[in-house]
């Protein structure tokens, strides 16, 4: 494929060894490489393919909200993350985020830079035990779509849904067309039947307990590759 319109952009701490990996990826690609810190903003390029790599030694979990929310309105933007430990770690992730890819701390530089081509060809990149992990969710999601939790409204188990994908109150009363005041009691009654106290508490309570499916974008019709 053409690498013209592509561009490669690595969310991480910007240090030599950082570097060494971008030179690598634009060497085998051919392709604009670039980092970016946490602190640092972004506007994406217009007309551009962009893969960006989240790295999870050094992005945090609202960082990473963060740039999903981006990717959700970017069709052009396609979100991976890189130095996960096990698929353990990348199913935790995949609940709330909409990764495209997943890269594993032992994976080589030319197997991460396979993947990389891939997902700018459209396809998904991740091993085939989590692909098994993810399928195995799903069918326990089904199971439990219509069972009660913890005296969870229908409503506030719509909220509770929606605060895991990291909208804020704001958004949240928009695509509920209720008042903001209104999700605002929700949330309070959601705290204090799951006894906890803030939204991160509530989004890590939902994962363990609802089996919220994994967010994977389907923003057009994606092969699945499987590493």
């Amino acid at each position: 494929m053409s690498m013209d319109n592509t561009r490669v952009l690595m969310v991480t701490d910007c240090n030599p060894q950082s570097q060494l990996f971008i030179d690598y990826i634009r060497q085998q690609l051919d392709c604009q490489v670039s980092a970016l810190s946490t602190q640092e903003s972004f506007e994406p390029p217009e007309d551009f393919k962009i893969v960006v790599l989240l790295d999870a030694d050094h992005v945090d979990e609202n960082c990473m909200h963060l740039w999903n929310s981006r990717a959700s309105e970017s069709p052009d933007m396609i979100l991976a993350a890189f130095n996960l430990r096990d698929d353990e770690h990348a199913a935790e992730l995949l609940i709330s985020l909409h990764l495209q890819g997943v890269f594993y701390r032992q994976d080589n530089l030319l197997l991460i830079c396979k993947g990389i081509a891939k997902l700018l060809e459209g396809d998904l990149w991740m091993s085939r035990n989590l692909m098994t992990r993810l399928i195995d969710f799903y069918r326990r999601q089904q199971l439990n779509a219509y069972r009660p939790v913890c005296g969870l409204t229908h409503r506030e188990l719509e909220i509770i849904g929606l605060l895991g994908t990291g909208a804020s109150n704001t958004e949240i009363a928009d695509q509920l067309f209720v008042s903001e005041h209104t999700v605002k009691s929700h949330l309070y009654n959601i705290f204090r039947k799951i006894k906890v106290h803030n939204r991160i508490q509530a989004m890590n309570w939902a994962r363990q307990n609802l089996g919220a499916p994994p967010m994977i974008s389907l923003r057009s019709p994606r092969k699945v590759r499987t590493t």
